[in-house]
C-alpha cells in the first residue's frame, strides 16, 4: 500500500459584485470624480466599471453626487467585504455622522453573482437599488442582462422602469 497523495489546496470560487460608488465631497485626493478614482484603484479586482456620472443628492445634502459602479471578482463573502470596503471609506476619511450628509467616500454592495444575502447589518441586493436611475443606469451599461435575484427582473428592466416619465396628477 503507498502513501495517500494529499489533496490540492482548493481555492474559494470566486464570485462577482456590483459596488457601488459615491462621494460628494473633497477629500485628500481631490474632487470627487478624483475620489472614485482613487477608491477603484483601492478596490482591487476590478473587472469592470461604469464612467462616471453626476447625480442630484438624496436627503438634504445640497452637493451634487460623481457616482459609478465597478465589477470587482473576490472569493470573499458579502459580510468579509463589507468590513473592507468599510476599512477603505475610513481611510478615505469618512465618517459617521448625518446619514444623509456629505462624504468623500460611499461603497455599496449592490449585487453579488451568490444571489441574495442577509445577515445582521447587510442585505444583498441593496434595499433601495431597484429605484436609483444614478445606480441602474451605470450598472445597465456593465450587464444589462444580470437579474435581481429578488424579483427575477434584468438591470435593463429595472434601469427603463426608473427612468420611464410618471404621469402627473
Amino acid at each position: 500500500m503507498s502513501p495517500a497523495t494529499p489533496l490540492p489546496t482548493i481555492a474559494p470560487a470566486a464570485t462577482i459584485y456590483a459596488i457601488g460608488l459615491g462621494s460628494n465631497r473633497r477629500g485628500r485626493h481631490g474632487a470627487p470624480e478624483r475620489e472614485i478614482a482613487a477608491a477603484l484603484e483601492e478596490l482591487g479586482d476590478v473587472v469592470a466599471r461604469s464612467p462616471t456620472v453626476a447625480s442630484a443628492p438624496l436627503g438634504p445634502s445640497n452637493r451634487r453626487y460623481a457616482n459609478a459602479v465597478a465589477l470587482i471578482e473576490t472569493a470573499e463573502d458579502p459580510a468579509t467585504l463589507l468590513v473592507r470596503l468599510k476599512s477603505i471609506e475610513r481611510a478615505f476619511g469618512r465618517r459617521s455622522g448625518r446619514r444623509w450628509g456629505s462624504r468623500v467616500l460611499d461603497l455599496d454592495i449592490v449585487l453579488w453573482s451568490g444571489g441574495a444575502w442577509s445577515s445582521p447589518g447587510l442585505t444583498v441586493p441593496h434595499a433601495a437599488f431597484r429605484e436609483r436611475g444614478f445606480v441602474l443606469a451605470p450598472l445597465a451599461g456593465l450587464v444589462p442582462t444580470w437579474r435581481d435575484p429578488l424579483t427575477g427582473r434584468t438591470i435593463r428592466q429595472l434601469a427603463q422602469s426608473v427612468d420611464r416619465k410618471r404621469p402627473r396628477d
